[in-house]
């Protein structure tokens, strides 16, 4: 396969696409990323040819080659990112050939498939000249596309119903075992567009997903693609994989990152990083109703409301305390109830935003993290099985339960 390997024979001064001249031949090509570097390995490769996604990255590579500047490098980029996001929601919702005997639910072929066509343009060396700058905006604009950061489209006049956002997120934890699927991310696939029937009429759900990589959040990625929408839905949820067995709505997010490492295998202990820090919150909390969500029948699963974060007291000395029912008065934090990875990060960001722009009062929304994405057990090697699927399902139909609840807690 063509995926992956490019960039690998590029960075050894293997290759050259066809047109390139002298200068390009002589520069300096960018390395992969650790995240695309994990291509090369079987489990991804099986993943793409299993579900009929292996053919992206190559006819993506094609067009690049074929284009002769970067406005027209652009209109590829831009075009075939958004094609990727559209590709990969209708395969999860049943539109349109499976490509492969992998279940339609999977969001990993997405993931992958992002991957190759990232290192295709980090690794691309035209006839023409491209600044740094340049191939940089190229990169943020398929990041942006092929994640439907691009295409949130509510109807304008569509009386009664209800306008949800929700966000998920790449698998993570790669490294530990590559086979990962994140429900969050299989969630926004299978939701995004749909409308979803409540006691309180119907909702119309739009979905984007998010990078596992904390530079991004530090870029304002969360802030750049939720703004434009938040003061026009009527509900929102970042969503994220948890605890095993179980569902939580975070009732506190904490202004803190831990440093666990991220898909890049970059860590990050400091302070979130946010636009003017001098008014910054050490705490945020949930809008989502989130007494109703625990109360409805939802699913097999059983949906816990999480009180509790992790803290520096105030005067307290240095040491961090666990408060099971959430901050003391003048605290710093250390941990929200989803902990101080980048899902407590961008449920701060989320909610963050809110208040500053004003939504607290009016605009339900918070995090809610789903439970682990388990195998069969035994399985350590095969990159699916019915249990894994099944479970998959399951998160899946319950979320979707979860917003009708809060939906309709909100009348």
């Amino acid at each position: 396969m063509r995926v992956g390997v490019l960039g690998l024979a590029l960075s050894a001064g293997l290759v050259l696409p066809a047109g390139a001249t002298a200068t390009a031949a002589t520069a300096t090509v960018p390395s992969p990323t650790v995240e695309e570097q994990r291509l090369t390995q079987a489990v991804p490769r099986e993943i793409l040819t299993r579900s009929g996604f292996d053919t992206v990255a190559p006819r993506f590579a094609r067009l690049l080659e074929t284009s002769h500047s970067y406005a027209q490098a652009r209109r590829v980029v831009t075009r075939e990112g958004a094609a990727l996001w559209r590709r990969a929601v209708d395969r999860v919702q049943g539109r349109g050939p499976a490509g492969g005997d992998l279940s339609r639910d999977d969001d990993r072929p997405l993931y992958w498939a992002r991957l190759g066509m990232t290192s295709e343009v980090r690794t691309w060396q035209p006839g023409f000249a491209v600044t740094d700058g340049q191939r940089s905006a190229l990169l943020d604009a398929l990041e942006r596309t092929s994640r439907g950061q691009s295409d949130l489209h509510y109807p304008r006049h569509a009386k009664g119903l209800k306008r949800v956002l929700v966000t998920g997120f790449d698998p993570f934890t790669l490294d530990r075992d590559i086979r990962i699927s994140n429900p969050s991310g299989a969630t926004a696939l299978a939701l995004d567009g749909t409308v979803i029937q409540t006691a309180d009429g119907p909702a119309r759900v739009e979905t984007a997903m998010f990078p596992v990589r904390w530079q991004d959040f530090a870029d304002r990625t969360v802030e750049r693609a939720l703004r434009p929408y938040l003061p026009h839905v009527d509900l929102f949820t970042t969503v994220s994989q948890g605890r095993v067995g179980r569902f939580d709505v975070e009732r506190t997010n904490g202004a803190w990152r831990g440093g666990f490492p991220d898909n890049e295998n970059i860590g990050r202990t400091e302070t979130v990083p946010v636009a003017d820090p001098a008014s910054q919150p050490q705490w945020t909390t949930t809008t989502l109703p989130y007494a109703a969500i625990v109360a409805a029948d939802t699913g097999r699963f059983p949906v816990y409301d999480n009180t509790s974060v992790t803290e520096i007291p105030a005067g307290g000395g240095a040491e961090p305390v666990v408060r099971p029912d959430g901050p003391t008065a003048g605290s710093t934090a250390r941990a929200g109830g989803g902990g101080n990875y980048l899902s407590n990060e961008i449920a701060y960001r989320a909610t963050l935003l809110r208040d500053r722009l004003g939504l607290h009062d009016s605009l339900p929304g918070g995090h809610v993290h789903t439970p682990v994405l388990q195998f069969a057990a035994g399985n350590t090697q095969d990159v699916t099985d019915p249990e894994f699927v099944r479970n998959r399902l399951d998160i899946v139909a319950q979320v979707r339960a979860i917003l009708a609840a809060a939906v309709e807690a909100g009348r």
